[in-house]
């Protein structure tokens, strides 16, 4: 009897996930595994979609494949079309970590299992352990996740803004990062074949101190703590699905990749309470709607 009681408990445990996969963890800094990092990815079918350098110390590549991109044609399923990628220097190593596609593909409700960009990855990067909160969320907490009463569950997006056109669109958001409006930047835009939904990634970096509350530096600093860092959070994307663009809520986006954090305290949403309005207004502005924001 206790033999088939323990056996039950592991079955148990193996039934939740976690949001990121840490690959390795190797002396020096990002510069000396950051080439080797895109050649394993492309090597083993990805594409690099993007990158960037979200912070000091920090880098992100973001890639996708022919198994994203056919996972991502359901209804608001570009969202799964990017997994990102991060290199993290924390006490003299680099950390390469990446987004688990199984918790992600589940907590954007996609058919998918992304069995095939899993064991891609894992061949390409490695595969120490997974890693995030204490205690993982099943595929049925997944799927109808959200983190406390009154927050936001996945199909409950910011609406963004609206347009003639899929192309007016994307174009009025192409230009309004270019020229970095409101401390935002591109990373990365991906066209899902045989659908009307584009994703595009975007960085944040606050202007000014006024507008901390959106920059990403400022929002890691409080988040991600714990020493196997988070960094594949980043960036944030706008989907753009036939005319209208939206974003997923601050507060589904952040809550579904720290589950634990607390609601008050130190390293709590509390601390960051002012950041999903500040990304709200950041990326209305950039899709061309009617941001409160009186500076973007």
């Amino acid at each position: 009897m206790l033999a088939v009681a323990l056996g039950a408990s592991v079955a148990q445990a193996a039934d939740k996930y976690l949001p990121f996969v840490l690959a390795s963890e190797s002396a020096g800094g990002v510069a000396d595994q950051l080439d080797a990092t895109k050649n394993a990815l492309t090597a083993n079918g990805f594409e690099i979609a993007g990158e960037y350098s979200p912070f000091k110390g920090a880098h992100i590549v973001v890639v996708t494949n022919d198994e994203l991109k056919a996972a991502a044609k359901g209804d608001r399923g570009g969202y799964i079309a990017a997994q990102r990628v991060s290199l993290t220097e924390m006490g003299g190593k680099v950390q390469v970590s990446y987004t688990n596609p199984f918790y992600m593909a589940k907590a954007y409700r996609v058919a998918s299992d992304l069995k095939a960009t899993s064991a891609a990855l894992k061949k390409a990067l490695g595969h120490k352990k997974d890693f995030g909160p204490e205690e993982g969320l099943t595929v049925s907490k997944l799927g109808k996740y959200h983190y406390t009463f009154g927050m936001e569950y996945f199909d409950e997006p910011l609406e963004l803004a609206r347009a003639g056109s899929r192309d007016q669109l994307v174009n009025t958001i192409e230009k309004n990062l270019a020229a970095k409006k409101g401390g935002a930047m591109k990373v990365y835009r991906i066209d899902i074949p045989g659908t009307t939904q584009t994703l595009i990634g975007v960085g944040m970096k606050a202007p000014n101190e006024g507008k901390k509350y959106m920059d990403e530096t400022f929002i890691m600093s409080e988040i991600d703590f714990k020493p196997t860092r988070s960094t594949a959070h980043l960036p944030y994307e706008i989907l753009v699905n036939g005319n209208e663009a939206e974003a997923l809520h601050a507060r589904f986006r952040i809550a579904i990749n720290f589950p634990d954090l607390s609601m008050m305290g130190d390293n709590s949403f509390m601390n960051i309470m002012s950041t999903p309005d500040a990304i709200k207004d950041l990326l209305t502005a950039v899709a061309g709607g009617e941001s409160s924001g009186d500076d973007f």
